[in-house]
């Protein structure tokens, strides 16, 4: 049992440990470049600049692709610092971008797909709304209902409704909402910075899931109200109502479990007063049936044809 527990819980943590990834951010990089196929509309009023057919916006190595962009902008408070400019909106900054249909946003590694996003340039946080929500990463993909969110000051990455982690092997983690949590790129640890950008990229420190929380592995199933990982101290939690089915039809429900994978201990929590429940099948723990043994051959017995003697 607890090994089919340790088995859901470490599902759960190599989950949590994508490989390093090109962040989507905009906030740095140098001016933002936007280019476009059909038209493009800039009210100064309004301060907005509107291009259509093929819409595309660069910003360092990240890429915004839709059927429509539309850039607010404001006059530069200075010369001073990385403004976000483009061909569009002159010496102005780009404060916020929106992006409208089949919405694409790329880096090296990474791969974003909505129906529309919402990029705040001065609060670092884009937001993706959509049918089809999907954020793909060298070892995961990531689907949601409602909406993707990405925090780039906070270093978080927020997953609402319907929120489900799966990997090339089958791995699954679903929640109502996942939140993830980076470490500061290295170079911002005062690490000596690397020059390759996957490199430099911060490593996931925590996830948190929330409500309908399911790990799944290809045997085994685990379910709870609240889910937690933490990189520091290599543990996972499943928290409330947990429930544990085995492939191999043991189960068990207790209000919460722990598995650290360093140490290889694997525990189960019950409130003051509350039993925890399990069930063994009854096939579990019998010895395997003993086979009959095979028959053995005789030897054949010498027949009037098989004598070395002469017929008389």
């Amino acid at each position: 049992m607890m090994r089919a527990l340790a088995m859901i819980i470490f599902a759960a943590v190599a989950l949590a440990q994508p490989a390093a990834a090109q962040p989507i951010d905009l906030t740095k990089g140098g001016a933002i470049e936007l280019t476009w196929r059909d038209e493009s509309e800039i009210r100064d009023q309004e301060k907005t600049a509107t291009v259509t057919g093929d819409a595309r916006a660069v910003r360092g190595n990240v890429t915004v692709l839709a059927d429509k962009l539309v850039a607010h902008y404001r006059k530069k408070a200075g010369s001073t610092g990385e403004a976000a400019t483009s061909a569009a909106t002159g010496g102005n900054e780009i404060y916020r971008l929106e992006a409208h249909g089949h919405v694409r946003i790329v880096t090296a590694t990474d791969e974003a797909v909505g129906d529309a996003a919402v990029y705040d340039i001065d609060q670092a946080v884009l937001v993706m709304t959509g049918t089809a929500l999907r954020l793909t990463t060298p070892q995961q993909v990531l689907t949601a209902r409602d909406s993707l969110e990405y925090w780039s000051e906070k270093r978080m990455a927020v997953a609402r409704g319907a929120a489900v982690v799966t990997t090339a092997d089958g791995r699954r983690i679903a929640a109502d909402t996942l939140v993830g949590y980076t470490a500061p790129p290295k170079a911002d640890r005062q690490v000596t910075p690397q020059p390759d950008a996957l490199a430099a990229s911060g490593a996931l420190e925590r996830v948190e899931a929330y409500g309908n929380v399911e790990v799944r592995t290809a045997a085994d199933n685990g379910r709870a109200d609240r889910g937690l990982y933490i990189a520091a101290l290599d543990s996972a939690w499943l928290l409330g109502n947990v429930r544990i089915s085995a492939g191999n039809g043991m189960q068990m429900k207790v209000d919460a479990a722990v598995a650290n994978k360093q140490t290889g201990i694997f525990r189960t929590v019950n409130r003051p007063g509350n039993r925890a429940q399990g069930m063994i099948p009854p096939s579990i723990g019998k010895p395997p049936p003993v086979a009959a043994p095979a028959p053995v051959d005789k030897p054949p017995v010498a027949g009037p044809a098989a004598t070395s003697k002469s017929a008389p």
